[in-house]
């Protein structure tokens, strides 16, 4: 069991660290994106805040980067002492706070998934043109912000998976065993 759980801790810590990685180089990649393009004689800048999907995914990912750093840190203390959880509510409380990251990265992926989607495809019903056609090198650019913060979710979906074991193995364990006896 203890080897069991060691793997796990390092599992959790490897993860940790290459969302911290992840969710940081998806928001550089967003946020130093900008292309200006020349329409007649008038100067066109395209920029990450002029979508508001990917202000909101590069703010996420942010958060989800300083979140799982404070984790890392948690994750080397926790293995240098040698300890695992400490109690309950530190359980539900590492558990809700996953949760909640890895909702947020999704939700922000979604959003920007779908301002891509009409980036690149426009909408005709509405007269939405595609923007892409003019902006290819901001739109490429963006498309990979959107695709390393799409593994940076992965990874905190997966994360949120072992706070899940690791506080629910504090509610099962033995019991089962003992009560299955006759």
């Amino acid at each position: 069991m203890k080897v069991n759980e060691r793997k796990v801790r390092l599992t959790e810590l490897i993860l940790r660290c290459l969302v911290c990685a992840l969710a940081l180089f998806a928001a550089v990649l967003i946020v130093t994106d900008t292309q200006v393009r020349e329409i007649f004689t008038i100067q066109k800048k395209a920029k990450y805040t002029d979508m508001k999907a990917l202000v909101f995914l590069v703010v996420v990912n942010g958060i989800a980067a300083a979140y799982s750093l404070v984790h890392v840190v948690r994750c080397v203390v926790g293995m240098m002492k040698g300890s695992v959880l400490f109690s309950k509510p530190l359980a539900w409380t590492i558990f809700s706070g996953d949760q909640a990251i890895a909702y947020l990265t999704v939700a922000g992926l979604a959003a920007a998934a779908q301002s891509a989607a009409f980036a690149k495809l426009g909408q005709p019903e509405l007269q939405w043109m595609k923007i892409c056609t003019m902006y290819g090198k901001f739109c490429n650019q963006v498309g990979e912000g959107i695709g390393v913060a799409l593994l940076a979710s992965i990874g905190m979906v997966l994360i949120s998976c072992i706070s899940a074991l690791g506080l629910f193995r504090l509610y099962g364990g033995n019991k089962a065993l003992q009560s299955s006896r006759w």
